[in-house]
């Protein structure tokens, strides 16, 4: 039954015999009378060994729009075996939606990483990856509900909370009215109306239900009801009638419309329909704010992302409303976003076109002002399930509320769920990259440890191929994160976590550098890769110069702790031999000097010793003609690595 309101909820009139088989499922499916369109095409396609694209796609549809996910992946897998990455959006979707309703979550984000790569859609990518990370976060984390059925829920569908003071206002499709003899075609279950069900508060159980407004009740759909802060005024979704009659448009299409009106002594009076109500497209789902100035709804409007997007209207206090508003791309996808609230600051929506469990899943959006929410978390289990899952409210104390689903073991369609709900443990999602220094690339398999003040580690993660991290850390502290891996160097970053949870995943990234790419080797030794070391002339003074290189050294001695250095410097051969010896050995010293002053431990260089010109590299000796260059490349001081 929900499949018509998350798909903002259609309505066509009955249709008659076809002569043929697939003429007859054809037409059972253009009427949306899709439980008799999915029996008409198995007949047809039962004998058929190449059946046309569309009829697979009506097929799948009939299905899927009556919640029947094993069937309809039977007709999308098909659809797919032909179409491959060239199908559409919306029923690649549906595929992955129907692989989700049966469970087999593997094949599904593998097919989704193989489809979104082939459109190369990097915010789609990234979306994907964010979402699904959170997710794993969300289902290892301690749940936070608690879920149960209500005696309330028939074998028909019951859905669509609403607080109404201290009772609840809900849809249902049980046959309490005079109308029962008509059904409605999609699913062949009685009209919804609107009741009114007593609450205990002890359990949340609802009882004592009975027709809400009666006197505004049709024979086709009431639903999805939302109120003032003073209770005195609603507004529902309804079919949009004219002398009794429901309006069709040129699709044979029934659309839902959103009706406002005042509550008088129990009785609904001063009816008005919303201005940007439209025969030619649906409007539904009303949900207002706290305090009554804003209005969020679902439209399959033109101009929207998707198959139903939500928008909101801004409500003036003579009641004049804004132009509708659409929510935007971080909340609205391609897919269906429907049954929108809004309480303490935040939207909670469903949606089947972000990441999640299968089928429309809740989530919920922090309001940071404007139009601007946060991108969309999936609330988890036990809220979400495999099946459709929406219509979620909670109250103002953010410790209870409603929500509704058609998951398995319930007892009709769809069923009201009383939960409850504890505070999380505060915690702040970190993520981002490790990478090489020198070539960029992506270090797999780093270690990020989490330090608390204390010097404790208090969490740890690793990256993956793809270099990338996720970590969490308590809220409102400041945390020292530190990213190594054998044979590289560490580094080091603080962060100051937020008091409160945050729907966003904070960025750090870390560039560590291999030990290989600091050093040479030369004659069987490894020495620390650094230029030649600049004195005056005559002098051992360390130069701004000598100190960009020396640095260098002092790098991987903070970097590789386990590192152990003996100093050589060596002068050309001009100049008396013992002058040279003296003044090699002084600029070691000093260099040795500098290291030290840095923080580096005394007894992690063994020696520092001069050696004059007594270690030419070359034929420069005393008497030999050679150029200043040359000369120059006996100039040099060794950072040799005795340990590591």
């Amino acid at each position: 039954m929900k499949k018509i309101y998350l798909l903002i909820m259609f309505f066509c009139l009955a249709s008659g015999f076809a002569q043929t088989k697939l003429k007859k499922a054809d037409q059972l499916f253009k009427t949306m009378a899709y439980v008799e369109a999915a029996k008409a095409y198995e007949e047809y396609l039962k004998n058929v060994e190449k059946p046309g694209t569309q009829t697979l796609k009506n097929a799948a549809d009939s299905y899927y729009f009556t919640d029947d996910n094993r069937n309809a992946l039977k007709w999308y897998q098909k659809l797919y075996d032909i179409q491959g990455q060239t199908i559409s959006d919306s029923y690649f979707l549906r595929y992955i939606q129907s692989l989700k309703g049966v469970m087999d979550y593997e094949k599904a984000d593998k097919l989704t990483r193989e489809f979104l790569n082939k459109k190369g859609d990097e915010k789609e990518i990234a979306r994907f990856v964010n979402q699904k990370r959170q997710m794993d976060s969300v289902a290892k984390a301690k749940q936070l509900y608690t879920v149960k059925n209500l005696d309330i829920n028939t074998n028909k569908s019951d859905f669509g909370t609403a607080f109404y003071g201290k009772k609840i206002v809900f849809a249902s499709s049980k046959d309490t009215t005079n109308h029962g003899e008509k059904l409605y075609s999609w699913n062949k279950q009685p009209f919804l109306n609107l009741y009114l069900a007593e609450r205990n508060t002890a359990d949340g159980s609802l009882f004592n239900e009975s027709l809400f407004l009666p006197n505004v009740m049709t024979k086709y759909h009431e639903a999805t009801a939302t109120f003032s802060p003073d209770w005195k005024t609603v507004y529902y979704t309804t079919n949009i009638v004219k002398d009794k009659k429901l309006i069709i448009d040129q699709s044979r299409t029934n659309n839902f419309q959103i009706i406002r009106g005042r509550i008088e002594e129990d009785e609904l009076v001063k009816t008005e329909k919303l201005f940007f109500n439209s025969d030619k497209y649906s409007v539904g789902h009303p949900s207002l704010s706290e305090d009554g100035k804003w209005l969020f709804f679902a439209s399959d409007m033109p101009g929207g992302l998707g198959e139903t997007d939500l928008y909101v209207v801004q409500i003036a206090d003579d009641g004049t409303m804004s132009t509708p508003q659409n929510l935007g791309p971080t909340v609205n996808t391609i897919g269906n976003e429907l049954f929108p609230y809004f309480r303490n600051g935040t939207l909670y929506f469903s949606s089947d076109g972000h990441y999640g469990w299968g089928d429309l899943d809740v989530y919920e959006s922090k309001f940071s002002g404007g139009l601007n929410f946060s991108v969309p978390r999936n609330l988890g289990a036990p809220i979400n399930s495999n099946k459709d899952d929406f219509a979620y409210i909670v109250d103002a104390t953010d410790t209870f509320g409603y929500v509704s689903s058609n998951r398995a073991l319930g007892k009709g369609d769809d069923d009201i769920y009383y939960f409850t709900k504890v505070k999380p443990e505060c915690d702040q999602l970190i993520s981002g990259k490790v990478i090489n220094s020198k070539s960029k690339w992506v270090i797999d398999n780093a270690t990020i440890i989490a330090y608390n003040a204390f010097g404790e580690a208090i969490n740890q993660a690793k990256t993956d191929a793809n270099g990338a991290y996720v970590i969490k850390l308590p809220c409102g502290k400041k945390i020292k994160l530190v990213a190594s891996k054998p044979n590289h160097s560490s580094e080091e970053r603080t962060v100051e976590t937020t008091k409160t949870n945050l729907a966003e995943v904070k960025e750090i990234n870390f560039e560590l550098s291999k030990f290989e790419d600091l050093i040479v080797k030369e004659k069987g030794q490894e020495k620390i890769d650094v230029n030649p070391i600049f004195f005056n002339y005559d002098k051992y003074d360390v130069t701004p110069q000598a100190v960009v290189e020396l640095d260098k050294v002092v790098f991987v001695m903070q970097k590789f702790p386990n590192v152990k250095i003996k100093i050589e410097s060596h002068t050309d051969s001009r100049g008396k031999d013992a002058y040279n010896m003296t003044l090699s050995d002084n600029r070691a010293k000093s260099t040795q000097a500098y290291i030290i002053s840095k923080g580096i431990d005394a007894s992690r260089i063994e020696s520092a010793i001069g050696f004059g010109e007594s270690r030419l590299t070359n034929k420069c000796s005393n008497g030999v003609k050679c150029t200043e260059e040359q000369h120059f490349k006996n100039r040099r001081s060794d950072f040799i690595i005795i340990q590591k």
